[in-house]
């Protein structure tokens, strides 16, 4: 959903294509670039340890509505984000009546953790007013640092951060916490705390270990889940747009998702298209919804399994129990 401004903006497409990527002045492989998939896996690159990677860039704008509109100064600005380490990079693209609009723009891996966000956004002086926004990419690429193929669709980001001394300083508000869910992104995110519960992240990490160790695992990964899944769910029905008829519509992406899967648990018998009208006017006109917040922490601890995990490790500590009685 475009953003709506109080000024004219562009109406046509604003689009981005990685021609090319360098790793400390090597060329990456193309293999290691999707243009379908808007990714860039920068992992395994051809060495382990790395310090720059150049983007080469080509963006297109609609120029005819660039010539006509009533705006001057225009500049396009490729935009490299991310969210876990609150870095930003910035690069301005140069206008080739041949080609587009071209640049380059540096990724500093000291500077990054997992998955960057790279974007165009087309700024210029509307009614005398010079930096306005007059349009952007409906949909950013992603430069990924922890993944060999370029894959773009990931259900969730999982963020190892210190909440206490990281880069976040929105998260140190929420240092005693093991971990907290961020559901505001293309891609809901996981923050778990490094400096929480020592040896918590080890556990989490590890794939065997002893009968303890197992049943911890599980069970805080189910916790997790079931918090994500109560998280995803109350962002997805928190901003529903409206039909002329004020009848909600179906979101896009993982909110989509996230609906389909638990509005049958949350409001059972219910037509897909009822639910969510049910929802919205329960939400937005405050009746019944308090009440309807069991039936979601029922929705969300079935999709995260976690009556299964709970039978498991009682199973599991009457076992101990057993066999030290013997």
């Amino acid at each position: 959903m475009k953003p709506v401004f109080p000024y004219p903006t562009l109406f046509g497409d604003v689009e981005l294509d990685v021609v090319s990527v360098a790793v400390d002045g090597s060329e990456l492989p193309y293999s290691k670039i999707s243009r379908s998939e808007r990714t860039v896996a920068l992992h395994r690159a051809g060495r382990e340890h790395w310090d720059r990677a150049t983007l080469r860039l080509k963006a297109t704008l609609p120029e005819q509505e660039l010539v006509e509109g009533r705006w001057n100064d225009v500049v396009c600005l490729a935009v490299l984000t991310e969210k876990a380490t609150n870095s930003r990079t910035t690069a301005r693209l140069t206008r080739d009546p041949a080609n587009g609009w071209l640049g380059t723009i540096e990724l500093h891996r000291a500077a990054h953790l997992r998955r960057a966000a790279l974007g165009i956004v087309v700024v210029g002086t509307v009614g005398g007013v010079a930096g306005r926004v007059l349009g952007s990419t409906e949909e950013d690429w992603y430069v990924d640092l922890k993944v060999s193929t370029p894959i773009r669709q990931r259900e969730i980001e999982i963020v190892e951060i210190d909440f206490r001394e990281g880069p976040l300083d929105w998260l140190k508000s929420f240092k005693e916490s093991s971990w907290v869910v961020e559901t505001t992104g293309d891609v809901p995110t996981v923050y778990l705390n490094t400096a929480g519960v020592e040896g918590l992240m080890e556990v989490l990490a590890g794939t065997g270990g002893s009968p303890a160790e197992k049943v911890l695992r599980d069970m805080t990964a189910g916790q997790i889940a079931q918090d994500c899944w109560t998280a995803m769910f109350h962002t997805a029905v928190s901003d529903l747009d409206l039909d002329e008829d004020g009848t909600p519509l179906m979101p896009t992406g993982w909110r989509e998702s996230v609906l389909r899967m638990m509005l049958p648990d949350v409001l059972p018998g219910r037509q897909l298209t009822d639910a969510l009208y049910d929802i919205n006017e329960r939400r937005t006109k405050g009746f019944g919804w308090s009440e309807l917040q069991t039936s979601i922490q029922h929705a969300a601890g079935k999709r995260s399994q976690i009556t299964r995990k709970l039978t498991n490790a009682v199973r599991a500590v009457d076992r101990v129990d057993e066999s030290g009685a013997r």
